[in-house]
Order: C-alpha cells, then sequence, then structure tokens
C-alpha cells in the first residue's frame, strides 16, 4: 500500500512538473530546444503561408524577433516549427502547450484574456465587410435577405450582430473554415457579403484573380486591438515579448516592418495590400498597452 502511496505522488509530482513546464514557456524551449509558432494560412499580410511549410507576414515577422531575443537570453539556437492554427483552435493549442506563441490576427478581448494573455497591441484592425463591386451593397441596412459569411470562430459576424445599424436586419450567416474558404463563399456567390478584419480583406483581395471585381465598403463595425498571444500566467515569457515589442516600436523599427508587409510588394505575387497604419495603430505604438478590445469601443 506504501508503494502505492509513493508511486501515485512520484507521478502526480511528475504531471505536476510537466504542468508547471508546459506554463513556463522560456524554460520548457530551452529544455527543447524547439518553439513553436502557430502561423496563419490565410490572415492576409499579418500571417500567410507561401507553400512548402513557408510562413510570412507583419506578425510572424514580430515574432521571429521576440525569438531572437529568447535565444540570446537563454544562449542557445532554437528550432523554430510552424503549426498552422485556425480561429477554432488557437486558443486551445495555445493552452495545451502544443503553440508557443500565437502570430496571427487575433482580437484581444476580455472573454479570451480568462484563458490565455496577450502581447502589447501591434495592430489595431477596423471591422468592414467585402462584396462584389458590382453588388450595390454599400452599408449594413442592405445585408436584409442576404448571406453573409464568416470565419468559424471569430468575432466578426457577432460583432455585426450587435451593431446598432443592424437591428430588424435578417441576414443568413454561412462559414468558412479559414478565411481563404470565406472570401471564396463571396467569390462563388455563395456569400453576398464577407464581413471581416479589414486588413484580411484588404489581403484576400489584392492575391484574388481579379482584385477590381470587390470593393470594402460599409460602416466600421468595431475597432479591435490584434495581439501576439501566449499562454496565460506566464510573466517571463510575456514581458520578453513585450520588451521586444515595445523596443521595436521606441526606435521606429515596427513601423518600417509594417511598411515592409502593408504598403510595399509582398510574396509571393507582388501585390500590394496599400492599408496606412490608422491613427489609432499610431497611438498604440506610441503608447504601448494590453487592453481589450472592450476599452477601444467603450467610447
Amino acid at each position: 500500500m506504501k508503494k502505492s502511496i509513493v508511486a501515485f505522488a512520484v507521478a502526480a509530482l511528475t504531471v505536476g512538473s510537466a504542468l508547471a513546464q508546459t506554463n513556463d514557456t522560456i524554460a520548457k524551449v530551452k529544455a527543447s530546444g524547439t518553439i513553436t509558432m502557430g502561423v496563419r494560412d490565410s490572415s492576409g499580410a499579418l500571417s500567410y503561408t507561401l507553400g512548402d511549410g513557408k510562413y510570412v507576414g507583419y506578425h510572424v515577422e514580430l515574432c521571429q524577433r521576440i525569438i531572437d531575443n529568447l535565444e540570446k537570453q537563454i544562449g542557445k539556437k532554437l528550432a523554430v516549427k510552424y503549426q498552422s492554427v485556425t480561429s477554432q483552435n488557437r486558443i486551445p493549442l495555445v493552452q495545451n502547450g502544443t503553440v508557443d506563441i500565437e502570430c496571427g490576427s487575433t482580437t484581444n478581448n476580455l472573454a479570451r484574456q480568462k484563458d490565455v494573455a496577450f502581447a502589447v497591441t501591434t495592430f489595431i484592425e477596423e471591422v468592414r465587410m467585402a462584396v462584389k463591386a458590382n453588388s450595390g451593397i454599400t452599408s449594413i441596412a442592405q445585408l436584409n435577405g442576404k448571406n453573409v459569411a464568416t470565419t468559424t470562430g471569430t468575432t466578426s459576424v457577432q460583432t455585426l450582430r450587435k451593431n446598432e445599424r443592424a437591428r430588424g436586419i435578417d441576414f443568413k450567416e454561412v462559414f468558412g473554415k479559414d478565411h481563404a474558404d470565406s472570401f471564396l463563399l463571396l467569390e462563388s456567390g455563395r456569400a453576398d457579403a464577407f464581413v471581416m478584419d479589414g486588413s484580411i480583406l484588404a489581403g484576400l483581395i489584392a492575391n484574388s484573380k481579379n482584385p477590381a471585381d470587390y470593393k470594402i465598403v460599409g460602416e466600421v463595425l468595431s475597432v479591435e486591438p490584434i495581439a501576439i498571444m501566449m499562454r496565460k500566467d506566464d510573466p517571463a515569457f510575456k514581458k520578453l515579448a513585450d520588451d521586444t515589442l515595445i523596443g521595436l516600436m521606441k526606435s521606429g523599427e515596427i513601423a518600417k516592418i509594417y511598411d515592409k508587409w502593408f504598403m510595399q510588394p509582398i510574396p509571393p505575387k507582388g501585390a500590394r495590400i496599400g492599408l496606412p497604419p490608422s491613427e489609432n495603430l499610431k497611438a498604440a505604438w506610441a503608447n504601448p498597452n494590453d487592453k481589450p478590445m472592450e476599452a477601444y469601443n467603450a467610447r
């Protein structure tokens, strides 16, 4: 009986130690020599795939800067593993230790802050809608009786439903498994509008077969802080990430990185998103913070 109790105690300590290390990202990656970056296949210029397991974008590059500083701190080179995530699975994969740092297009809000942590805001999104240029749709009021595409696991259509201008408007949601799939619903005529972050819409349009066939229209539905995501209750790793990003903001380097991905031609087609930084984003760079979406929309 004593042996069983001892064995159980040892097993419990082992599991507890493993869980503790999962929540201590710096110790975890130092021990394994590998860090896993959560990336998106089609999140506009923030994070997207070039194929063959290659991922690039504004947030991917910012995460690489964080990893560079992490390597300096632990004194060793890390192997970077890319894990494609979706809007549905990104939070669980961060929580369970599969992904160490998520570098996609995640909105920082109060509900998510209960489950994960966010670095200081590095992008400010304005949610709008993309439509076909010849659709005649220019406002939310014209969505009555229409099919509206949304990506499973995102906040955009919830935001639309809560918007005062959407009261009394009856539209049907159609779901894409990722942003590219949602855009395909619009492209194929199965959806009349695609409601999403403006930067993602701009990126998808820029890389479509005929960019002139689409336009971004309508009222701004919400202002959303987008941030790099990591595990909750891991202050050392959050501090390293925040210090890295704040350093880029203070030096002005982050504006150059932004310009590279949003104002210049980007791979693979040399498309140009053409989305200058908003006044809200410039304010976030000038005064770094990790405030949730609710702080931006409580005006």
